[in-house]
């Protein structure tokens, strides 16, 4: 099969084995996946993911010595069933599936896993008790996004959302726009939204931010302050202080930037009492103040991936048009245009996600 490789820390396109299902497993044919920011920096700094996710606990098992295959963002249709299978669903279907197999007693991340090679090669090997059929006529397409809007779900459903919140998401790339369709099913109003980029900030409004504000131009927090305090409330008052009278509805703000110096810009910016919910995967050191967060009183909540539950939600979200995701598909290319698309993605003016088409 074709792949695009992961070697020597390049990206480049050649022929591997076709992979053999093993028991429990299926074989499938890659039909779209996307390329993920976790996969971009991969690419630029491997052996410090390896490192820290070994020094984190995590199961990592990625030998940067050996090939790799990217990808695990992606739908697929079933080819061939392995040994031990209750063939439930038939040859051609549609399907996703969480970016996880088991093979030889072991779990293996598809697509961090140098023999599960992800959706960036036309083959794949998928457990079939994980394989979920794509519902409604789903797109392929769209359908690749299930993974990536499972992000975003599990994160607004950490944040233990109240009926009279006011969330501000600070951050338009995919896992911000993943969180604003989120917040949308859960029917919070309004929400807000920032980013430095017009594109983004376009597609967090088409995605269901109710407002979106230029943090070159004004404070997305000062902009939460107004939305959500109520009329005449003074927050240097002595009644604001006692929390006593009207107080400004909770706060909970969604970090999706993951650079370093995000954190303590919305430990100073949060409002009193607020849950800062940080999305945003950060790889480098950061310094934070303690004492913003101490006087605030606020609550951080960090959160990473999601639950098998969590990922079928956003597969049926999708299917039943609760998230109008057709705009966030700003690109696609074949294998040979993997390279290509990595580079691109870099400029958040021209693209929010790129779908690999093995077989394009």
């Amino acid at each position: 099969m074709r792949a695009a490789i992961f070697r020597h820390g390049d990206l480049v396109v050649d022929r591997l084995a076709d992979p053999a299902p093993q028991t429990g497993q299926v074989l499938v044919r890659t039909l779209a996946c996307g390329i993920c920011g976790s996969d971009l920096h991969a690419r630029h700094h491997a052996a410090k993911l390896v490192d820290m996710s070994r020094r984190a606990g995590a199961p990592f098992v990625m030998d940067l010595e050996r090939d790799i295959v990217f990808g695990h963002e992606f739908c697929a249709e079933i080819v061939e069933h392995g040994l031990d299978t209750a063939k439930r669903l038939k040859p051609g279907t549609r399907v996703c599936s969480m970016p996880i197999t088991v093979a030889d007693g072991r779990a293996h991340t598809v697509g961090y896993a140098n023999d599960m090679p992800g959706g960036f090669a036309e083959l794949m090997l998928l457990n079939e008790s994980l394989l979920l059929e794509v519902p409604n006529g789903l797109s392929s397409d769209l359908a690749a996004l299930t993974e990536p809007m499972a992000v975003g779900w599990h994160a607004v459903e950490k944040a233990r959302l109240g009926a009279d919140d006011v969330p501000l998401v600070i951050g338009c790339g995919p896992v911000g726009l993943a969180v604003i369709a989120g917040l949308r099913i859960k029917g919070l109003r309004p929400i807000i939204a920032a980013d430095f980029s017009p594109a983004r900030r376009a597609l967090a409004a088409a995605v269901g931010a109710d407002i979106v504000v230029d943090p070159g131009a004004a404070s997305p927090y000062e902009r939460w302050s107004r939305e959500a305090a109520p009329a005449g409330y003074d927050p240097a008052g002595l009644g604001a202080l006692l929390g006593m009278g009207p107080q400004p509805r909770p706060g909970v703000l969604f970090e999706c930037v993951g650079v370093p110096g995000i954190l303590q810009q919305l430990l100073e910016g949060a409002p009193r009492h607020a849950r800062i919910v940080v999305v945003g995967v950060c790889m480098e050191p950061d310094r934070l103040e303690p004492f913003f967060a101490i006087r605030k009183q606020l609550n951080l909540q960090f959160v990473l991936g999601y639950t098998a539950e969590e990922f079928q939600a956003s597969l049926r979200h999708l299917a039943e048009g609760l998230i109008d995701a057709a705009p966030l598909v700003t690109g696609r290319v074949g294998l040979d245009g993997v390279r290509r698309a990595f580079d691109d993605l870099a400029d958040p003016a021209r693209h929010a996600k790129i779908l690999v088409e093995p077989w394009r």
